[in-house]
């Protein structure tokens, strides 16, 4: 594997870890104790346990971030955060999770299982998962733009490490890394243009030809923030092929899982009909197609509208939000100004009007006719009331009805043809 072309910033080398102090916490164990003791109790269960490995320590780094990713992925039910953690999910490892938010640890008892990662006397194999940009730190001679935890230099000096630079030290053996969030996959909001910092993707940070020691390039889940069950689903494939009891994850030609991200907003989109019938929104609150109103929904790969955003719920079109571009490499800078309409929509919007005033009333009378019982039409029938609907038919409908019988039973035979 080769990690990124950028030369190492020198500042980090010879670093060497503090004195350990151990660092008590109201729980009275540590998250690896606890973790331990429910494999002894999940042991020879084969429905649960299943594969070489009965555990796998996922290191959560967080770069240029603002922690929504972590936010989204507590929402997750399929499956749920707690699932995976708790080993409730057959056939996957338990997962020992080392997030600074949720670890009981602190201190270097938080960072030594890192330490071990990289030095190879971890015992497990293990993921990472990166949230939030990578600043360049390469380029600066002092200061950081993002650290976790500290090393003390050859003069005795203790030196913040950037999150980027764990990421470059855990890469090589990594099972896995996985960027979750635009900002991780993409660069995102932090390396728009102009930004001071730098800042890239996972995959810029590593380098075009990283693999991780299973032989996976970088796994990218975009979304800004990303939907909280592509995570997960994701994670479960992935601990399922490291178990050796699935396939490898199908990725597309970027990394993004592809029964995921395989297809685009319109196409999953409950506002899709009207931009087939060229009608659209004129103002938001509006319940017709918002490609007018600034939505690039057509050519964005993403399964918000199918999916949901927590439990197959709201989902940003959904709910009556335009698809801004958030899950795509070129967002920020690409989709601004945002809830203008696209430039495609001059010619494809147009189109869809000329075709949607043919569509639209042919549509109309096909409904119209097919909102009636045969028994309705017969000599004699009577229409049930309704609020004040109008049940009579004109001439011209009796004449497109015929002609609509006609194209409708062409080519049937028997009694299919004598039908209605």
């Amino acid at each position: 594997m080769t990690l990124s072309e950028t030369p190492a910033n020198p500042r980090y080398d010879g670093l060497v870890a503090p004195p350990y102090e151990p660092t008590g916490n109201v729980a009275g164990a540590t998250a690896e104790q606890w973790v331990r003791s429910h494999v002894d109790e999940l042991r020879g269960k084969s429905s649960l346990l299943r594969g070489p490995f009965e555990r796998v320590h996922v290191f959560w780094l967080a770069g240029m971030s603002c922690d929504g990713c972590s936010i989204a992925v507590l929402g997750a039910t399929a499956p749920a955060v707690e699932s995976l953690l708790t080993g409730s999910v057959p056939g996957l490892p338990l997962v020992l999770l080392h997030h600074t938010a949720v670890q009981v640890e602190a201190g270097e008892a938080y960072m030594e299982p890192m330490r071990q990662a990289i030095d190879g006397t971890l015992g497990e194999p293990y993921v990472v998962v990166y949230e939030g940009s990578c600043a360049n730190e390469d380029k600066l001679s002092r200061g950081y733009w993002s650290a976790i935890g500290e090393e003390v230099d050859p003069a005795g000096a203790k030196v913040q490490v950037p999150s980027a630079v764990w990421l470059r030290r855990l890469a090589p053996k990594a099972a896995a890394v996985i960027a979750i969030g635009t900002c991780a996959t993409w660069g995102g909001i932090p390396a728009a243009i102009n930004n001071v910092t730098d800042s890239m993707s996972v995959a810029d940070w590593l380098g075009p030809e990283y693999r991780s020691a299973l032989g996976l390039p970088v796994v990218n889940i975009p979304g800004c923030s990303p939907i909280g069950d592509n995570f997960t689903e994701t994670v479960a494939v992935t601990l399922l092929f490291l178990q050796g009891v699935g396939p490898a994850p199908e990725l597309d030609e970027l990394g993004r899982p592809q029964w995921l991200f395989g297809e685009t907003v319109h196409r999953g989109c409950t506002r899709a009909g009207y931009y087939e019938e060229g009608t659209f929104a004129e103002k938001f609150g509006d319940k017709e197609c918002l490609v007018e109103i600034g939505c690039w929904g057509p050519v964005v790969q993403c399964n918000i509208t199918s999916r949901g955003a927590i439990n197959h719920m709201g989902g940003c079109m959904n709910v009556g939000g335009a698809c801004i571009g958030c899950t795509m490499p070129g967002f920020p800078d690409r989709f601004t100004p945002f809830y203008k309409a696209p430039p495609g929509t001059l010619i494809s919007g147009n189109g869809a009007r000329i075709l949607g005033s043919f569509v639209r009333p042919l549509r109309l009378i096909t409904q119209r006719k097919l909102n009636r019982e045969t028994r309705w039409d017969r000599p004699g029938g009577v229409t049930p009331g309704g609020w004040g609907a109008d049940h009579s038919t004109t001439t011209f409908d009796k004449v497109t009805d015929k002609f609509y019988d006609f194209l409708r039973h062409r080519g049937a035979h028997g009694t299919t043809k004598k039908a209605g």
